[in-house]
């Protein structure tokens, strides 16, 4: 029975090695552009907590800035040659989805810092987000882009 589920799991896992980083550039894509999408028409979930987050801005300018932003990063991840200035935007936007966790800590936790409440989990997940950019990066980070020399 094991070598039957390892014969097979070994051979379903190099067709996942093969394609692994495609969908998780396609998955990437998937998120930010809906998302964005979802703030570009006012219909975003998060759309409370960044105005409470950046509430010196405009929400009815940022929020659709932001979310125009977010769909630009999911149409940086369908074109390979996008993908290092969408990790770099990508890079900037993670780290300020991180400042509700610092500035708001009431919103995010139940109990600092061990009990996040859904908006904390909801910040937190970002970092399996930045883990997939990263995975991305590193497949395209040298294949397709040759750097001229001068």
């Amino acid at each position: 029975m094991s070598k039957t589920f390892y014969s097979l799991y070994f051979q379903i896992s190099k067709k996942m090695e093969k394609h692994s980083v495609d969908f998780m550039r396609y998955a990437l894509a998937i998120v930010y552009i809906w998302f964005g999408t979802l703030k570009l028409i006012g219909m975003s979930p998060a759309g409370e907590l960044v105005e409470q987050t950046v509430f010196w801005f405009k929400p009815e300018i940022f929020i659709p800035s932001l979310g125009f932003v977010e769909v630009c990063i999911g149409v940086g991840f369908l074109f390979k040659k996008l993908i290092p200035i969408t990790i770099i935007i990508l890079l900037f936007h993670m780290a300020a989805t991180f400042f509700p966790l610092f500035i708001l800590p009431k919103i995010c936790f139940d109990s600092f810092p061990y009990c996040p409440t859904l908006v904390g989990q909801y910040i937190i997940k970002n970092l399996v987000l930045i883990s997939g950019a990263f995975c991305v990066a590193g497949k395209y980070n040298h294949e397709y882009y040759a750097v001229p020399r001068i």
